[in-house]
Parts: structure tokens; C-alpha cells; sequence
């Protein structure tokens, strides 16, 4: 990772720094000040209507004496702190009251018309040049008798609304750098809780990638950090397993090659130079026919379980009778039962029992079983093929009452290559996969399958299907 990641985080903590202060100076600066002159103008023109309205037409009806009018405009001067003037329609200067800070009033106001801020309540600027610095001017009619008699306008230096601005974006400034200040913790935060074990799995990758899969990601959280390093860890756990079973795999693939092809090579060869006679050579083709039929059971065993590994097996489900099924494959084994006075019973729930499912898997499944069955039965014994029609399923059970299974072995007979001690010794063909291929094939069609073994009693297995339209 090289700390990138961890670079750009504080990089993109000092731009949004940046950012927030810039923002602060422009944006937020620029619409406070706005506000402001819009808030004090509307405030101004409040004043300058109440007085024009209430006050000021005494003035020209001549209710009030221009002393008592002065006294006024200077107690609104001294309030709104601003230049007060109240001129005639052709804007003579008639009474005016100002601040130590503003400038006199012109005795009259060039190019007067009251009508020049349009429809907005103020304007800004230097009002025709009478004042040094931009101030806000508001304008309002004095009527008396239903005319115009003349109006009064408010002028507020509008650097006094700087100061009010500056001020308040002081505090606004400290506000966003304490946010900045405190934000820093989120960044301390995504150090310990995001960027730390970010690390640790990135290495962790890096690791497996270089094929040291012993390697471990301490989980020590249990958000999803934690869970995706343990999802790792196991991962890494199941890599090694498989990396085990892989190399095991092969060493039984080439054991369990090796020694036909070491037999069949060394009876060519003894009878190629002789060392078998004719006459006695029939009986080793036989050993080298039955070598290769191994070969053959264990190649075609091998490409069955591939066609499962693939994850993807198209099974060509079809209704069919399953107790038909069951009396073709136990007839295939009459010839080696009769040889062996070993007997296959069946006992069926009715004369027809259908199911849904691949019927040449099923098939291989029940040759498989009762083939098994018949390697690990004494002679003179019976083995029990037996059907159960129960709800929307049936289950199919192969029974025999040989040697048993260890109870040790139970959980490792479907594993590939497994074999028994009792199997090696009692039966030299078996390649170790059949029951491999039968869970592959029940597992394939969402089914399971059990087994129950006693030994020196029996083994039975027992496996599920689905009934027709279930």
C-alpha cells in the first residue's frame, strides 16, 4: 500500500481545511454582508415611514415649529446613527441632523429625484457626492393634505455594517477552525479503526499471493473489518486444507496407478523374455486383463467425480419407476451373488413407486451401494434393498449384515481414496471413490444420505429422493 491511501486521507483533511476557511471568507462573508444591509435598510425605512407618517406633516401644516422637528430628526439622527435630512419636492434642504462623523448637508441636493432607487427600499453609494464613503439611503414621502409635501432621508454609512460583519465572521472563523481542530479526530479514527487493519489485510494478500498461506490476520474488532480478516483466515485455512487434500490426491492417484501398471509391466516382461512358459501364460493375462479392468474403474471413477467437481452439472431429471431401477441393477449382480451364495432381497412399497430425478445417476448410485455392500458381506448372507414411501419423498435403504465400519472410519468413508483397512484386504479392485461419486450424486440432486454401522453387525445407507410432481 505504500501509505497512499493514508497520504490522500490528509491531503484531502488540508484541502477540506482550505475549503471550509475559503468558504467562510467568501461565500458566508458575502451573504452576511448582504443580509445585514438588507436587515439595517429595512430597519431605516421602518423609522423613516413612522416618523413622515405620524410626526412630520405638523411640520408643513405648521402644527410643529421647525425647533420642535429639529429636536426630533436629531434624537433619530443619535438613534440609527446616521444622517437624518428632510428636504422639499425640489429637494431643498429644509432641517437635517447628522453624527460628528458625517459630513454637513448641502443646502440643496443636485439632480434630486426621489423616484431613483426604484422599486428596492434603499440604494448604496455616495449619494451625487455628498458623502466620502458608500453609505445606504432610504427615502420616505411627507404627505399632508393628500399631496407630497416633501421627504425624509435616512443616510447609514455602510462601514458600520463592515465592522458588524467583521465581527460576527470572527466567530464564525473560530467556529470553523475548532470543527476543523476536532474533525482531526475523525482522521485519528480511520487510522486505528479502518487504515491499520486496511494494512493488515493488504498484506495479508499479499502473503497468500506469494503462496505463504500459514500467514494470520489478527481480528480483534467485530465490525466488518474484523469480519472480512476472519473471512480471509479462513480462507487461507481452507486454501491450505485444499493444498493438502491436492497433494494427497495425487499421491493416491499415482499409488493406486502405479501398482497395476508395476504388475501388468512385470508380467509382459517375464513373458516377453520367457521367464513365464506358455502353458502358463493364460493365467497371467488374466491377472493383467483384471490390472487393467482396475485401471479402467479407477479412470472412469476419476472423470465421474470431475463432472461433479465442476459445480455446474446439468442433471437429466425424468419421472421414472425407482423400483424398476432397483431390480435392473441388483440382476447385473447375479452372476458374482450366486458365486459368493450371497442373496439380494428387495422390499418394495408397492409394484410402482416413481421419482424425480437423473435416472443413470441414481442407477450408479445403487450399483455403487450394493457393490459395497457385497464386498464387505460373508458369503451364505443376505443383503436388504428396502423402499419407504413417506410424504413427498422416498427413501431408498441398502443394508448388509457384514463386517461393519469402524466407528473412526464413519466420518471418512466419503472421502476420496479412503479405504479401510478391512477393504484393502478383503477386496484388492475397489478404487476408493464409489462413495464419493454417491454423496456427489445425491448432494447434486439436493438430497442427502446417511449411513448407520455397527461392526461385526451390518451397514446400512440410506438416501432420499423426490416423488413425481413433489
Amino acid at each position: 500500500m505504500n501509505s497512499t491511501l493514508y497520504l490522500k486521507f490528509i491531503l484531502v483533511y488540508i484541502i477540506l481545511g482550505f475549503l471550509s476557511l475559503f468558504t467562510a471568507a467568501t461565500l458566508a462573508s458575502g451573504l452576511t454582508y448582504s443580509n445585514l444591509k438588507s436587515s439595517e435598510a429595512d430597519r431605516l425605512y421602518a423609522e423613516a415611514t413612522a416618523m413622515s407618517n405620524d410626526y412630520l406633516p405638523g411640520y408643513f401644516s405648521e402644527l410643529l415649529s421647525g425647533s420642535e422637528v429639529k429636536m426630533q430628526l436629531n434624537g433619530l439622527s443619535s438613534y440609527a446613527d446616521a444622517a437624518v435630512w428632510l428636504v422639499d419636492r425640489e429637494g431643498n434642504i429644509l432641517l437635517s441632523s447628522r453624527p460628528d462623523s458625517y459630513p454637513s448637508a448641502p443646502s440643496q441636493i443636485q439632480d434630486f429625484d426621489p423616484a431613483e432607487s426604484g422599486s428596492a427600499t434603499y440604494q448604496e453609494g455616495d449619494y451625487h457626492g455628498y458623502f466620502e464613503e458608500d453609505v445606504l439611503t432610504v427615502s420616505a414621502p411627507v404627505i399632508q393634505g393628500f399631496s407630497t409635501k416633501g421627504y425624509l432621508l435616512i443616510h447609514k454609512e455602510v462601514s458600520d455594517l463592515a465592522d458588524f460583519r467583521n465581527t460576527l465572521m470572527q466567530a464564525v472563523y473560530a467556529t470553523v477552525i475548532i470543527i476543523y481542530l476536532l474533525s482531526f479526530i475523525v482522521l485519528l479514527a480511520f487510522q486505528f479503526l479502518v487504515y491499520r487493519p486496511l494494512r493488515r489485510i493488504t498484506e495479508a494478500a499479499t502473503q497468500y499471493a506469494s503462496g505463504n498461506l500459514e500467514y494470520e490476520i489478527p481480528v480483534t474488532t467485530q465490525d466488518e473489518m474484523g469480519y472480512l480478516s476472519a473471512s480471509l483466515n479462513y480462507m487461507s485455512a481452507q486454501l491450505r486444507d485444499m493444498e493438502d487434500y491436492q497433494k494427497k490426491f495425487v499421491a493416491n492417484v499415482s499409488h493406486d496407478f502405479r501398482s497395476p501398471l508395476t504388475s501388468i509391466k512385470g508380467y509382459v516382461e517375464a513373458m516377453a523374455d520367457g521367464t513365464i512358459p506358455p502353458e502358463m501364460q493364460q493365467k497371467y493375462l488374466n491377472i493383467i486383463l483384471f490390472e487393467t479392468e482396475r485401471l479402467t474403474d479407477l479412470t472412469q471413477d476419476l472423470l465421474t467425480l470431475n463432472e461433479f467437481d465442476t459445480k455446474d452439472i446439468l442433471l437429466n431429471k425424468e419421472v421414472f419407476d425407482i423400483h424398476e431401477v432397483i431390480k435392473n441393477t441388483a440382476a447385473t449382480f447375479e452372476v458374482i451373488c450366486t458365486k459368493r451364495k450371497i442373496s439380494i432381497e428387495l422390499l418394495l412399497a408397492a409394484r410402482h413407486l416413481n421419482v424425480y430425478a437423473d435416472r443413470k445417476k441414481i442407477q450408479q448410485v445403487l450399483y455403487n451401494l450394493i457393490d459395497n455392500a457385497i464386498k464387505f458381506s460373508d458369503s451364505d448372507s443376505s443383503i436388504t434393498v428396502e423402499t419407504t414411501d413417506r410424504g413427498d419423498k422416498v427413501y431408498i435403504s441398502v443394508k448388509d449384515y457384514g463386517i461393519g465400519i469402524p466407528r473412526d472410519s464413519l466420518n471418512k468413508i466419503w472421502e476420496r481414496f479412503y479405504k479401510t483397512d478391512a477393504s484393502r484386504g478383503k477386496d484388492k479392485k475397489g478404487t476408493g471413490l464409489g462413495l464419493s461419486i454417491v454423496k456427489e450424486a445425491i448432494q447434486a440432486h439436493g438430497e442427502n444420505i446417511n449411513v448407520i454401522s455397527t461392526e461385526g453387525v451390518g451397514t446400512e445407507f440410506i438416501f432420499s429422493l423426490p416423488k413425481k410432481g413433489s
